[in-house]
């Protein structure tokens, strides 16, 4: 049944952490509870000590009634049992709300943590792994994590269990008690075998329930594309395959996990036999009392039970250790975009500079080699080449969202890598071809980057951008809901509050990706107004497929497999006759007015 293992290998930054490491940056977690923890330890301490006392008043109560035959003591006898059973009520209960507490705010942070690190990861990780299961370490590792707390706690209770009533044991007769310790490093041994299939089963199941979570996520999110090709029938094919592997796993994790119980019953099971048969000798002999027996006999329940959950919990405990190691290893991840500086200049030009710049996604795949290019403060610089060209690859460089290899670029003569990341990130204005609106209002999205603006801010924004004649097509105005993704407005709607958004921040340096290569001709006029009003005074970097994106740029810059090959005006580029006139011919001249003219006139 190995098949079922197929595509469950790690992901390439997880990290292999020993249990000690893994313990004690857990620990690290429940520092700040450690009142908390305390309070519990105490009430833990009371409950095994309410736990220990009712086998022993029984025991004495057995002892006295053979002596005195007096129905008296069997109603104190009781009445005690039901006290110390109300107190160890009531200490079981102060336990457990200071624990859930406890474990609740160290849950609280390790999520917020493991958020923080997704926030902070570069767009190449989202590139390489699947967000569905980023998103499963984030909830349902964290889930896990609480659950082994959980169960620790409970462990301490019945480990303190198990030392009272072997201390009161063995002063009661050491020669039982002996035997009772003797039997235990045959649990123990059991247990502590089990470990290592049960750590490789539980981070099987966690890696195959992220990939149930990505394999869903993936599929809601194409979910239209998938309808238009009609594809249900196939994806469905595909759900089916990874929910097979799922049950798989469970069904190898079910079995790993109730063969220790048996396994475990039956060790205790003889020495319960074992000590049945030894206790009742002795005291038929007179050695020991029939209530000193009884406790013997009870109290190898307290104790086999404890201990057996003491030692399976070595194999719960993998549960949480495997779920830890992944929630750690996400922290962990080694980002590829570092600053070495914190620089925040009062005021950003916006002359950008690339100098011998080598950029690779992998290393089998090189995009820039070698590449120069400056690009004044307040110039609109416009990047034509096919796809693959490495257009793309050099906006992002500007946006700093992937690290180069070599060479050095330099925003109005500072290493980028020098520039306070969140300070530089505010000075960039970024519209795709297809802009991403979060839930919300239009006016929401208009101000998104920044919260603070007032609505008359934000409105006086959006109405500048293609004369604000847009809003007025919109069902609420600005206080239309915009969707899930945007999906209430048009994709001329989107990329016009994606304007007005830039407008509002007032950015510096201003990144066009094909803004209007997916609009009709009247919308994009609307958006070329409000381009004109964006690029007004900023440094611009514009990927287009439409003429009228480009052919008023201050510089054209025509790229092939990574390398500059022409640079020009609009019409210089045209007279030289070169690559640039062939890309016009191919793609942009039926743009032209006057291949438009001539079209009609025919």
């Amino acid at each position: 049944m190995g098949f079922f293992m197929d595509g469950l290998d790690a992901e390439a930054y997880d990290r292999t952490y020993s249990d000690r490491d893994l313990i004690r940056r857990v620990a690290g977690y429940f520092r700040p509870e450690a009142a908390r923890i305390a309070g519990a330890g105490l009430a833990i301490t009371a409950q095994s000590v309410t736990t220990l006392l009712i086998p022993v008043i029984i025991s004495r109560a057995l002892d006295e009634v053979q002596q005195r035959l007096d129905i008296e003591v069997l109603i104190i006898a009781a009445a005690l049992v039901a006290l110390v059973g109300s107190l160890n009520w009531c200490f079981n209960w102060v336990r457990g709300r200071l624990a859930s507490v406890a474990i609740g705010n160290v849950v609280l942070r390790l999520r917020e943590d493991a958020f923080d690190a997704v926030m902070r990861r570069d767009l190449s990780f989202y590139d390489q792994f699947a967000s569905g299961k980023i998103v499963s370490r984030i909830t349902s590792d964290t889930q896990a994590f609480t659950q082994v707390v959980s169960l620790t706690m409970d462990l301490l209770s019945r480990g303190l269990t198990v030392i009272l009533l072997l201390g009161y044991l063995f002063s009661v007769s050491p020669r039982l008690t002996m035997i009772l310790v003797a039997l235990t490093p045959f649990i123990f041994a059991a247990a502590l075998g089990f470990r290592r299939v049960a750590r490789n089963t539980i981070t099987q199941q966690r890696r195959v329930a992220a990939e149930v979570s990505a394999h869903i996520q993936e599929t809601i999110s194409g979910i239209r594309v998938a309808k238009t090709f009609r594809q249900e029938g196939a994806i469905y094919e595909e759900f089916l395959d990874v929910n097979r592997k799922s049950f798989w796993i469970g069904l190898r994790t079910g079995y790993v996990f109730s063969s220790i119980f048996p396994i475990l019953g039956f060790l205790s099971g003889i020495g319960t036999a074992v000590l049945a048969y030894i206790g009742g000798q002795t005291a038929l002999s007179g050695v020991i009392s029939s209530g000193t027996w009884y406790l013997f006999i009870q109290g190898m329940y307290y104790f086999w039970f404890p201990l057996t959950s003491i030692a399976s919990f070595w194999s719960q405990f993998q549960l949480g250790l495997a779920a830890a190691e992944r929630i750690f290893a996400l922290l962990d991840a080694e980002a590829k975009v570092v600053q070495t500086n914190d620089i925040r200049p009062e005021a950003l030009r916006g002359g950008v500079r690339f100098e011998s710049v080598d950029f690779r996604y992998t290393d089998a795949e090189p995009v820039l080699e070698g590449f120069s290019l400056h690009i004044p403060a307040g110039q609109t610089y416009a990047l034509v080449g096919h796809t693959g060209s490495g257009k793309s690859s050099i906006i992002k460089l500007i946006a700093r969202f992937y690290e180069f290899q070599a060479g050095c670029i330099t925003i109005d003569g500072i290493d980028i890598r020098d520039l306070a990341l969140r300070y530089y990130r505010s000075k960039l204005g970024i519209v795709t071809q297809t802009p991403f609106l979060f839930d919300g209002t239009v006016l929401d999205n208009i101000r998104y980057g920044k919260p603070d603006t007032s609505d008359e801010e934000a409105i006086a924004a959006a109405r500048a951008v293609g004369r604000g004649d847009w809003i007025d097509s919109l069902p609420n105005g600005l206080q239309t809901a915009v969707g899930e993704r945007g999906g209430n407005l048009s994709m001329g709607q989107r990329q016009l509050v994606a304007l007005a958004r830039v407008l509002l921040q007032d950015p510096a340096i201003v990144i066009l990706d094909e803004a209007t290569a997916s609009v009709d001709p009247l919308t994009e006029t609307l958006i070329k107004e409000g381009l004109d009003l964006v690029l007004k005074g900023r440094t611009s970097v514009v990927i287009a497929h439409r003429l009228s994106t480009i052919r008023h740029a201050d510089q054209i810059i025509v790229l092939r497999e990574g390398h500059i090959i022409e640079r020009g005006t609009h019409d210089g580029l045209l007279t030289q006759n070169g690559y640039y006139a062939e890309l016009y011919n191919t793609y942009f001249r039926h743009q032209s007015l006057e291949y438009i003219e001539n079209a009609v006139s025919t």
